[in-house]
């Protein structure tokens, strides 16, 4: 598309004064004024014929294969013109849709072997498929009077899928820290409670490990092994309805929970225990199946990224009867959820007393930064004062709900967004150890 610039206006306007004048003091010379339009046009076709052409433009957008929520990738886009004049300056603007943070404006000065790359940074808003629409790229020619836009439809996809990069980031933060101690995570043999064999005592085992009664029969002193349990069922349930698709800190209280529950599933499939993924709002969604094997990862991320975000309530009657009627032995129920009050958590609770029976239940949940500060303010008005007392009024209901959730005999764990996914795989060893599955 070409058309005039503000420069082109302003000259054609500039000559108007004098031709009204000359139309009035001497309307005999009235085609001067088809001289003057002549002139102006005469210097539009040649300022657009001097600068760079339309049909030489061409761009390369080298987009990543995928986009991490909660973090910020590059995405360079480089533009050339194969043949005749370079623009002294390209101003590029691109479309990239709904789910990714919108980008400025960038100008391109200078080329390089007739080429310019302008580097964006996408930082992405929810999880889901990242659309590059359009691309679009101006610029003026030598003289300034013309303007040329190129109008480019990319219809590109690009998927933004949980931060597994924090997730590995995390996860080898956590055993190399282990591992500069000399320490296992879970250690195979002599660290469980399912005898194994037995084996003669030498010097540095556990004395608490001697059989007395066949080392009494054997004549010279023999010690149990035992090897750690695995091959339990690790059942990751998300509520991806209404509360949970709210932010925190900006970013939606479910994908934190999958960077929590991916990192917990990697601790978890490899100590040699089977992971479901379940994801649920007003029906039941999505569901992996049991996945084993440190093979299973990427499996696990690529449906976590498929959870999509909902505006409907979570039904838990019917989601936790679907997953009970799914389960044919005793597992880990680790369950991501949230709820504003007592009222709203009786259909909870009710459904997790049913699954307390069978299953030993993780309720997993943040801490409520917003009402706790709200709780916490110095008032300084009357407004302030009922803030105050509405706010910690739901502190006090919620404190209720978890408090019924620990005498229904499940574990709870209400972290700081920092802090959950450490707390839940710390919580998660300690349920090993002590065999609670």
């Amino acid at each position: 598309m070409i058309a005039p610039t503000l420069r082109a206006i302003i000259l054609m306007l500039a000559g108007v004064p004098v031709l009204l004048a000359v139309a009035i003091l001497a309307p005999a010379l009235w085609a001067l004024g088809l001289v003057w339009v002549g002139v102006v046009g005469a210097l539009m076709l040649a300022d657009g014929a001097l600068g760079a052409r339309l049909r030489k433009f061409s761009h390369h957008i080298h987009a990543p294969a995928m986009v991490y929520i909660q973090d910020s990738d590059p995405l360079p886009v480089t533009v050339s013109f194969e043949k005749g004049p370079l623009p002294s300056r390209v101003e590029l603007r691109l479309d990239v849709g709904d789910k990714i943070e919108p980008l400025p404006l960038h100008r391109l000065h200078g080329w390089e072997g007739r080429a310019h790359t302008a580097t964006y940074t996408i930082t992405p808003k929810r999880r889901g498929l990242a659309e590059l629409k359009m691309l679009w790229a101006r610029w003026t020619g030598p003289l300034g009077l013309v303007q040329k836009r190129a109008q480019v439809r990319l219809n590109m996809e690009i998927p933004i899928v949980p931060n597994v990069r924090w997730v590995k980031d995390e996860a080898v933060r956590l055993y190399s820290r282990d591992a500069e101690f000399g320490i296992k995570t879970q250690i195979d043999r002599g660290d469980g409670s399912e005898f194994d064999a037995l084996r003669e005592f030498t010097s540095g085992m556990d004395r608490r490990a001697i059989d007395w009664k066949h080392s009494a029969r054997h004549r010279h002193l023999l010690a149990k092994e035992f090897r750690t349990e695995r091959n339990h069922n690790i059942i990751f349930a998300f509520d991806t309805g209404r509360l949970m698709s709210e932010p925190i800190d900006g970013v939606p209280k479910i994908d934190r929970a999958i960077n929590a529950a991916l990192l917990l599933s990697f601790v978890s499939l490899r100590a040699g225990d089977k992971t479901v993924f379940y994801s649920f709002d007003a029906r039941p969604g999505l569901t992996s199946g049991q996945m084993h094997g440190t093979r299973a990862y990427p499996r696990l991320q690529e449906l976590a990224a498929k959870f999509d975000y909902s505006s409907a309530e979570a039904n838990y009657t019917l989601a936790l009867s679907e997953l009970a009627s799914r389960l044919d032995r005793r597992s880990l129920i680790i369950l991501f959820t949230d709820f504003v009050d007592t009222i709203s958590a009786e259909l909870m609770l009710e459904n997790v007393r049913r699954l307390a029976d069978r299953h030993l239940i993780l309720f997993a949940s943040f801490q409520d930064r917003a009402l706790g500060s709200l709780a916490e303010v110095y008032p300084e008005e009357p407004g302030d004062v009922a803030r105050a007392v509405i706010a910690d009024t739901l502190l006090q209901e919620r404190e209720l709900v978890l408090l019924k959730l620990q005498r229904l005999g499940a574990q709870v764990i209400e972290a700081r967004p920092e802090h959950f996914g450490a707390d839940l795989v710390s919580r998660y060893i300690e349920i090993k150890r002590r065999e609670m599955i």
